[in-house]
């Protein structure tokens, strides 16, 4: 685990205005719109303040609405939908430019014993044996890039070749695992942890939807994707701040929409959190 504290931390940090209603920032306003992301994190973060801290969440289901505005900040309103003796369920949106750009629905429960059975963790290499975004371009020859070479608070390390380097063209696979960590150490209250792995969740989930149709970031045909739509499951307790497993695979697409599904798994093999996700998928012009 890193010994310095977490550049997430930040950007998951909320200002409480008024009683239900919070507000966001973005960390980068040079972007043309607010990472998908970021907003799914800060909007756990505004739906847990208002929940006790015995109750953890264990399932999201949220709609992005309109692409976020990096500039100004996000207001998110929180509606207090139920109280029940195991469960909690909160509403978020969040809004900006007086309308919705997001919206999502979380449920908490309290810590109640069940049965137990998971999948088996997919056989892979360790994280420290799998290359750094930096150490890949290197490794191809491309040259020191702003954009990513930077810091980032997620550290992402493919055991396969993301979908942005220009490697073998439309070559289709439609599974795709990446190790993740936060960089940093986040404090130990478990919504910290469940916001941080929100946040890292559509970071390369939709990849796999390009990937099973032969397609990259960088592809000299003009692809538009965007999250539409995002699922989330918490099954056990983990540290987002130690290595985790995002296996993701991409069942179908039709209709210019991508599904992906993906796992996270902890070092030791337990399953901890599952997550669903549509997006837009459009091929604008065929290459020649």
């Amino acid at each position: 685990m890193a010994e310095q504290p977490s550049a997430l931390l930040s950007i998951l940090d909320l200002e409480q205005i008024e009683v239900n209603i919070f507000r966001g920032r973005s960390p980068d306003e040079s972007v043309q719109r607010v990472f998908g992301g970021q907003v799914a994190g800060q909007a756990m973060v505004a739906a847990g303040h208002t929940v006790p801290p015995e109750r953890s969440v264990h399932s999201l289901h949220a709609y992005f609405l309109r692409p976020g505005d990096a500039t100004i900040p996000i207001i998110y309103e929180v509606d207090r939908i139920r109280d029940g003796k195991s469960f909690t369920t909160r509403r978020v949106v969040a809004v900006q430019h007086g309308r919705a750009i997001f919206h999502l629905s979380a449920s908490f429960q309290i810590d109640e014993p069940g049965v137990e059975h998971q999948t088996e963790m997919p056989d892979v290499p360790e994280p420290e044996a799998v290359p750094t975004l930096t150490e890949r371009r290197e490794a191809l020859g491309l040259p020191p890039s702003r954009v990513w070479d930077r810091p980032r608070p997620v550290d992402l390390r493919y055991i396969d070749d993301p979908p942005w380097l220009p490697t073998e063209r439309h070559r289709r696979q439609n599974t795709q695992r990446v190790w993740l960590r936060a960089n940093g150490e986040l404090p130990d209250e478990p919504l910290m942890h469940q916001c941080a792995v929100t946040y890292a969740s559509d970071l390369t989930l939709l990849d796999s939807a390009l990937l099973a149709n032969g397609l990259t970031w960088d592809d000299e045909r003009e692809v538009q994707i965007a999250s539409l739509d995002h699922a989330m499951w918490f099954h056990r307790p983990f540290r987002a701040d130690d290595w985790l497993l995002y296996d993701q695979q991409s069942p179908t697409a039709s209709g210019a929409r991508g599904l992906s599904v993906g796992r996270l798994f902890t070092r030791d093999g337990r399953h901890v959190v599952s997550m669903v996700q549509e997006g837009l998928l459009r091929v604008l012009r065929d290459s020649k």
